[in-house]
């Protein structure tokens, strides 16, 4: 360098024209190469053609720590691998000696002597040198230290990786076992997540308390090859790694375990708004860098992620166990009630709460009503609805209405529970945390970070209006009538026992809470044995497959319907009914006169034909309501009259049909009237009455158990 700074300054003669000597402008050039080699705190090493170090600046001697007395000389690539702990690209730097194009922003990374485990990230740019005729002199190569920049990045990738791979399930224990997947071995050599014993089991966390000290129990751990020894899973951990208390936010590290040095262990608790779900401990080799306040930051960020998703993995855990249980079937003894169809169920429950159901209600006259339905839209709010609708269905049922009536009156049902849930306003929640790259990140590496509450993130969007599907058919097994309606698109067939099926016995109609009535209906006659399948609205399965799964209607409902579940998507409930008719030992009808003295006939019927079946009914009780309800039709009804006795095991039913359309209604008689008693006797005598109309007219029934009462 001496000699070609001896040549500048026998440079040429002066410039013509004037201007400052070319000696002033070797005075200039000097002072540069002092200033960059004295005072700059860039890194400036020089190179000849050989790539050994020709002079280094201040800064590489001083703050880079590499001795220049030693270093001169040497080849580049030998002397920064021995002195720093740097290894240099010899390729690159001859491909610029050899084509002259500048090797920009190389990122290096190295360590200081005597602190090996401080790692430090050097940008490095190399150029070549030559002289003013063209003549390749070597390189030289500027450096500065970014470790401060790429370690910042480093905290930005490491965050932005924790939100795209922590809580992809809403499990708790795959949560931890994310934490544990994305921060060995890029944050620490070891880690240690442990959630306390309630929330193991499901159940809420407990609020913070200084006092008391919740059971720890491991729930995920990970090691690089080297790093410090974990615990099993599943040990119990207080007191133990994690200290005799738990991190709080005063406190939230607590001094490191016997034998870790003071600052490469990290225990950062999982909270989530005063609720502890556990705790993790971060820890690298003992030798290794120790952790900053720029790390702990980090810590607390990555443990607010964790603890949110745990706190969305409970809430699930808790609206599925509200769920199934909201959509769990009646047991197969509360079915013993009816003998109308041999019935077969199938749920594939797939985790989204699709509000499904299905119900077998047994009516008067030992009828029966099969239901299916389906509410849109899955969700818990989608099983709240479903709950509610079936316990309208079951209450409309009581009213004897025709499937669709009933229809009719649950869409309104629907629309008032719309109506109510426009009054609902929005709720403000805490939000989950932001991801790596938009401005909230950037506060989460602020050691102040850790001490801010739970953001408030604006109101949430009303809910869409609650619309269902739902298809309704009463089977009547005295003559096999089958009377369907139907809102939506669920599925139906009716297969026949003769091996045909009618995959189309009811038109699509309008949903509940959507256009409304009027809905989609039909009457059938079905012979008995027919088979009734009825599954809600979802995709598929194709017709061909469907049809196969029916095929031989003799086969037992059970193993046809675990042919047809197959077919089904999850989500979907299957309902599969094998109708029956009343065999003639539990049915007795007769034609009634239209004279009040057939009344006293009709008692006699009565009285014969339960000393024939040999019921254990009162037969005083019995013919006393036969006797009202029979006098009631002469009186108020119009011709023709008939009376039905129907034995359903123990109890008894007793129909009056006639052809009127006129209300009968229970009244209070004053003890000087004459009359107007009869339905109170009934309503006092029987387990239960009512009426129900059909196009002819009206059937008015009561029912009585067998002991009389």
């Amino acid at each position: 360098m001496d000699a070609y700074r001896e040549q500048d300054q026998a440079g040429p003669p002066p410039p013509p024209g004037g201007g400052e000597p070319w000696g002033a402008e070797t005075a200039w050039g000097d002072a540069v190469l002092d200033a960059v080699f004295t005072q700059s705190d860039i890194g400036v090493h020089v190179l000849d053609t050989e790539l050994r170090i020709v002079r280094v600046n201040a800064v590489v001697a001083g703050i880079h720590g590499i001795p220049a007395d030693r270093v001169l000389g040497m080849p580049a690539v030998e002397a920064y691998a021995a002195y720093a702990g740097v290894r240099i690209d010899d390729a690159v730097l001859r491909e610029v000696l050899a084509t002259g194009r500048s090797a920009a922003d190389l990122l290096v990374a190295g360590h200081s002597p005597g602190v090996e485990h401080t790692e430090h990230v050097y940008s490095a740019s190399a150029h070549r040198l030559q002289d003013s005729r063209g003549r390749v002199l070597g390189v030289v190569i500027t450096s500065t230290d970014v470790t401060d920049r790429e370690r910042a990045q480093d905290r930005l990738r490491l965050l932005h990786d924790a939100h795209e791979r922590i809580g992809t399930g809403l499990d708790v224990e795959r949560t931890a076992r994310e934490l544990v997947d994305v921060t060995v071995p890029e944050f620490a050599a070891s880690v240690v997540v442990a959630l306390t014993d309630a929330v193991f089991r499901g159940q809420d966390p407990a609020l913070q308390s200084r006092d008391t000290v919740p059971l720890l129990r491991c729930a995920a751990t990970g090691r690089t090859e080297h790093g410090p020894e974990v615990p099993e899973a599943g040990a119990v951990l207080l007191p133990g790694i994690f200290g005799d208390r738990l991190p709080t936010a005063e406190g939230p590290f607590p001094p490191a375990a016997p034998g870790a040095g003071p600052a490469t262990r990290l225990v950062v608790p999982l909270t989530v708004r005063g609720q502890i779900f556990g705790a993790v401990a971060f820890q690298r080799l003992d030798d290794a860098e120790p952790y900053g306040t720029e790390d702990r930051a980090l810590a607390d960020a990555l443990a607010s992620r964790t603890a949110n998703c745990l706190e969305n993995a409970l809430r699930f855990t808790r609206e599925h166990i509200v769920m199934t249980a909201l959509q769990s079937w009646p047991q197969p003894r509360e079915e013993a009630a009816q003998s109308a169809v041999d019935v077969a169920r199938r749920h594939r429950p797939g985790g989204s709460g699709a509000g499904s159901w299905c119900d077998v209600i047994p009516l008067p006259g030992a009828r029966v009503a099969l239901v299916v339905g389906q509410v849109e839209s899955p969700g818990p709010g989608a099983v709240a609805t479903m709950s509610r609708l079936r316990t309208a269905v079951h209450s409309l049922t009581t009213l004897d209405l025709d499937p669709h009536e009933l229809l009719a009156r649950l869409h309104a049902t629907t629309l008032r529970l719309a109506a109510e849930g426009d009054g609902t306003t929005g709720i403000r929640t805490a939000a989950p945390p932001a991801p790596a790259g938009v401005p909230e990140a950037a506060p989460l590496l602020d050691a102040g970070a850790a001490a801010t509450g739970p953001r408030l993130a604006p109101a949430a969007p009303a809910a869409p209006h609650p619309t269902a599907g739902c298809t309704i058919a009463v089977h009547d097994p005295v003559d096999g009538r089958l009377d369907i309606a139907g809102a939506g698109a669920s599925l139906l067939v009716v297969v026949h026992p003769d091996g045909t099926a009618d995959s189309r016995p009811l038109d699509d109609g309008p949903l509940l809470g959507g256009e409304g009535p009027p809905f989609a209906c039909a009457t059938l006659f079905l012979p008995e044995g027919s088979t009734l399948c009825l599954a809600s609205a979802g995709e598929g399965p194709r017709a061909e497959d469907l049809m196969a799964a029916l095929a031989h209607p003799e086969r037992d409902p059970e193993a046809m319907a675990d042919d047809v579940e197959r077919l089904l998507a999850p989500d979907r409930v299957l309902l599969l009914a094998r109708t029956r008719h009343l065999p003639p030992g539990e049915l007795a009808e007769w034609d009634v006169p239209y004279d009040l003295s057939a009344v006293g006939t009709a008692r006699a019927h009565v009285e014969d034909r339960l000393r024939r079946w040999k019921h254990p009914a009162d037969p005083f009780t019995v013919t006393l309501v036969v006797s009202e309800l029979v006098t009631n039709a002469l009186r108020y009804g119009a011709a023709p009259v008939t009376l039905r006795l129907i034995a359903d095991g123990p109890s008894l039913t007793c129909e009056v049909t006639d052809a009127g359309q006129a209300a009968p209604h229970l009244r209070h008689a004053k003890a000087v009237d004459e009359g107007g008693r009869g339905l109170l006797i009934c309503a006092s005598l029987a387990d239960n009455w009512g009426v129900r109309y059909t196009d002819e007219g009206k059937t008015v029934w009561a029912e009585l158990g067998g002991d009389g009462a």
